[in-house]
């Protein structure tokens, strides 16, 4: 499977998983300048921008040589993220909601091709 395909399944796949548990999907894919934001959601307290990391692995305790995806949510971006996200909330009312920056690892086995694994980490960098 390419990247960019990989990369697409596990932005769907996080946006089944957020509904699932109670949020609304409000945009995907969401440019603002040169930054994009994968999944802005919110449930009743929170403006959720989501940031999806996929890997495919062998096993659901396999990481690859780069470890946990979230790692790649490096401190570059998290500021683009931030960034996105503030101009985002200067065009869109937050409904008086908290914003909130999450990351969602999704983890598919490299040979069937199924989910072994969603990890939800809100708040993934202390930034509101």
């Amino acid at each position: 499977m390419k990247t960019n395909e990989l990369g697409s399944l596990g932005e769907t796949t996080a946006a089944k998983f957020l509904r699932k548990n109670g949020y609304k999907i409000l945009e995907r894919n969401k440019h603002e300048s040169h930054d994009e934001i994968d999944i802005i959601a919110s449930n009743k307290e929170y403006i959720v921008f989501v940031e999806v990391k996929t890997r495919s692995v062998v096993s659901a305790d396999c990481y690859l040589p780069y470890g946990a995806p979230s790692a790649a949510v490096n401190r570059t971006k998290q500021l683009r993220l931030l960034r996105a996200a503030r101009a985002y909330l200067r065009k869109e009312s937050s409904k008086g909601k908290q914003p909130r920056m999450d990351v969602i690892e999704i983890y598919y086995h490299k040979t069937s091709g199924s989910i072994l694994k969603i990890n939800h980490i809100p708040d993934a960098f202390g930034v509101k």
